[in-house]
């Protein structure tokens, strides 16, 4: 079974999250733990808490379909120790946000080199600060969300996804999310179906298929290997619509949440039919 959803807004209180899922017909969201562009936030009152648990159990919203997101400013690969302190810090305050939740998994965008220091070492920083992360959380997976690779941004590539995996001690709690926009701009073809076959085998491979935990469903307005991030509605950039059927028809991909961040919200309950419509 699929379920698709979106990343709606949390406005007003982490309670809320479920209601507006809910009324886009959503079977899965994602959302931001805290204001995505800043560094801190008051912490959840238990009302808050409470209040979301029950909403989840009475909209039928199970942890393993809902996808929360990172702040933007985290940099987990920071080259500078100051602001990767920060990073840090702020990275494990939402974690233990999930965690109180009663969430499972946590998406974020791995970091960035700056230019400042070597791809590798700046991957082992990613997989050292996921790793500090964990040992002060429990129970919720550290899910690596792949990138376009627009100016420094590394976890494009399936290697240094797999590069920053295979240093993270605690195996069972790292996973990943892909991104259609991104994998497409990163250089991988998904709009045929020897592109989409190809390039599935491919992360099964190099990642594994067992590690995926969610997907980020969006049309794209840049082309392949552009390495620009620019997600577009469904059907309105130059995906075409047979990728999007290939996803919805894809049993591997069962049971996972698929979440819409497509840039027009007000399609979104539109866009959910349009995906369930492409099942065959």
């Amino acid at each position: 079974m699929k379920f698709i959803g979106a990343h709606i807004s949390a406005s007003g209180g982490v309670e809320n999250a479920p209601l507006n899922a809910h009324a886009i017909r959503a079977k899965a969201f994602a959302f931001f733990t805290k204001n995505q562009r800043q560094w801190f936030a008051s912490p959840y009152t238990q009302q808050n808490i409470d209040l979301f648990k029950s909403r989840c159990e009475e909209l039928g919203y199970s942890p393993d379909h809902i996808l929360p997101h990172d702040s933007y400013l985290i940099n987990l690969g920071h080259p500078e120790e100051e602001a990767l302190k920060k990073s840090r810090g702020a990275f494990n305050d939402e974690m233990k946000r999930c965690e109180h939740l009663g969430l499972n998994r946590f998406n974020f965008h791995p970091g960035s080199h700056l230019n400042q220091m070597p791809v590798d070492a700046c991957l082992d920083r990613i997989a050292e600060s996921i790793n500090i992360a964990l040992e002060k959380t429990n129970g919720v997976t550290a899910v690596i969300e792949n990138t376009a690779g627009q100016g420094t941004n590394l976890g494009y590539t399936f290697e240094q996804i797999a590069h920053i995996i295979d240093k993270v001690d605690d195996k069972s709690r790292v996973g990943v999310c892909l991104d259609t926009a991104h994998t497409l701009a990163a250089g991988y073809e998904i709009r045929t179906r020897e592109g989409y076959d190809e390039t599935f085998s491919r992360f099964d491979r190099i990642v594994g298929f067992h590690y995926l935990k969610g997907m980020h469903i969006n049309d794209s307005k840049k082309e392949l290997a552009t390495r620009v991030d620019r997600h577009d509605s469904l059907g309105k950039g130059v995906m075409g619509m047979d990728m999007f059927s290939f996803i919805v028809n894809d049993p591997r991909l069962d049971d996972l949440p698929l979440i819409l961040e497509t840039p027009d919200e007000s399609l979104w309950a539109e866009e959910i039919q349009l995906l369930y419509s492409l099942q065959k």
